[in-house]
């Protein structure tokens, strides 16, 4: 089957956009009838599984989907698929504003770009603890590149939030505890990252590829932010930041992840996620 993909380059400061055809296999997900994710063992190995997709893009729904089943299906015992929803904001021009999508998450994937030695970047993407990318949509190819990445060492984390009686607060304290760090590759160092994802979200398009069709996601990321980094033979991390959560934002379909990334190699050396419901 063919996609149409939208890429960009950026040359002299100036965003272009292409048009590529690319055939891929993408096989059949499971049937998931229900939004309750599945519930994982607590000592459970993280994996983080970053989607780069866009409302204004007809090639990934399935995509969102195959994103979506991953967090409730939880298909690998013993592995817990930690989700972020990555909308980019260069598909805006072409008919529908994404209401999802911002240029920090174009700018992220760039910075992937360039960690794989590409010299452009397309949706669906989906990729795995930063190290396997391929094209979203194709759940054997997910299921393959997360099993995978579960098999190397990963750090302990820990997150908690503060008890607060007052619910009209809007911001959220967390509490991070990291240990068992991996050794960084030489020369690198690595960030301590902090993103509110949101779920059982939907948008009813009315522009775009994707005219006439209603979506739903999973795990949009809502904010990311940089909590600390950490420095090579480092092996502990603590840490307490503040989460503002916005007007709008649902807190029963909220959670907050951490997770460990080093800066040149893109690899995540470990990730935890937190449901932010009041109950």
């Amino acid at each position: 089957m063919k996609l149409s993909i939208a890429l960009f380059l950026i040359v002299s400061g100036v965003v272009t956009f292409k048009t590529l055809n690319r055939h891929y296999s993408s096989s059949a997900t499971p049937s998931i009838e229900t939004d309750a994710a599945k519930s994982v063992s607590p000592n459970a190995t993280a994996v983080v599984v970053e989607l780069f997709t866009s409302e204004g893009c007809s090639s990934c729904p399935p995509a969102d989907e195959v994103l979506s089943k991953l967090v409730k299906a939880q298909p690998v015992q013993g592995i817990e698929v930690i989700a972020l929803g990555e909308h980019v904001d260069y598909w805006n021009k072409l008919g529908w504003i994404d209401p999802y999508s911002s240029v920090e998450f174009s700018t992220r994937q760039n910075g992937y770009a360039e960690a794989f030695g590409r010299e452009s970047v397309y949706t669906p993407q989906m990729i795995v603890d930063g190290q396997d990318e391929f094209v979203g949509g194709n759940w054997n190819s997910a299921r393959e590149a997360i099993m995978k990445a579960a098999r190397l060492p990963k750090a302990k984390v820990q997150i908690l939030a503060a008890s607060n009686s007052n619910e009209t607060n809007k911001d959220l304290k967390l509490s991070v505890q990291i240990s068992d760090i991996p050794q960084l590759t030489a020369g690198d160092k690595a960030d301590v990252l902090l993103a509110i994802t949101e779920s059982n979200l939907r948008s009813e398009v009315s522009r775009g590829e994707n005219a006439g069709r209603s979506l739903r996601h999973s795990a949009v990321v809502r904010s990311l932010a940089v909590m600390g980094n950490i420095s090579n033979g480092q092996q502990s991390f603590d840490a307490e930041s503040t989460a503002t959560l916005k007007v709008g934002w649902q807190r029963d379909n909220l959670r907050a992840v951490v997770f460990i990334q080093e800066r040149r190699t893109r690899r995540v050396l470990g990730a935890a996620a937190l449901g932010l419901s009041k109950n």
